[in-house]
């Protein structure tokens, strides 16, 4: 129990999942690299239990935590500001035990968002981790929008992290952010 193991790796572009339970405990979504869109999941894990590169969108999922100690929701591989990836979270619940991160910086750009999402109070107050690299404060994109619950105060973020306007979250919420209008059926 709480062993590295990959549950389910997507390597592919416009890949749908409708209700899934995705299982594990560190590295359980290895969400790799294309389009994809997470709707009525859940997916519960440890330690950056979704990590990856692709440019993804979860809605409605349950993100739960089975941490002994620290873990953290997410830990996103963008690597240079060109590249258009990133994990947006939207209308999502953060549960679970332990005390959780919403993310790892492990890319230089890592670029994470949260919005419309109850968060439980096993988030840290901080918020996010920069993986160690103080340069990274710089250069990730990471952000919370009329998040809910005891985990989803802002007072206690890093300032390298953004409470997000209506006009920055808006690129993020809706299917646009993975341009699913054009392959996304439901």
């Amino acid at each position: 129990m709480g062993k590295q193991a990959v549950a389910l790796r997507v390597s592919a572009d416009a890949a749908t999942f409708l209700g899934c339970d995705i299982l594990g405990a560190q590295d359980t979504l290895y969400d790799h690299f294309g389009r994809h869109y997470y709707k009525d999941c859940y997916i519960e894990g440890s330690v950056d239990f979704i990590f990856g590169n692709a440019l993804s969108l979860y809605e409605g999922c349950h993100v739960h935590a089975v941490a002994r100690n620290y873990g953290a929701v997410t830990a996103q591989n963008r690597m240079n500001l060109l590249e258009d990836t990133g994990f947006s979270f939207v209308r999502c619940k953060v549960t679970g035990s332990g005390a959780l991160y919403l993310g790892r910086a492990w890319g230089t750009f890592s670029r994470v968002i949260f919005a419309y999402t109850y968060m439980d109070a096993i988030i840290v107050p901080r918020g996010w981790y920069n993986w160690g690299d103080p340069n990274r404060e710089m250069t990730v994109f990471y952000g919370q929008y009329k998040c809910s619950g005891p985990g989803a105060s802002y007072a206690g973020r890093v300032s390298w992290s953004r409470e997000l306007t209506d006009e920055e979250a808006k690129p993020f919420i809706t299917l646009s952010f993975i341009d699913g209008s054009e392959w996304v059926k439901l």
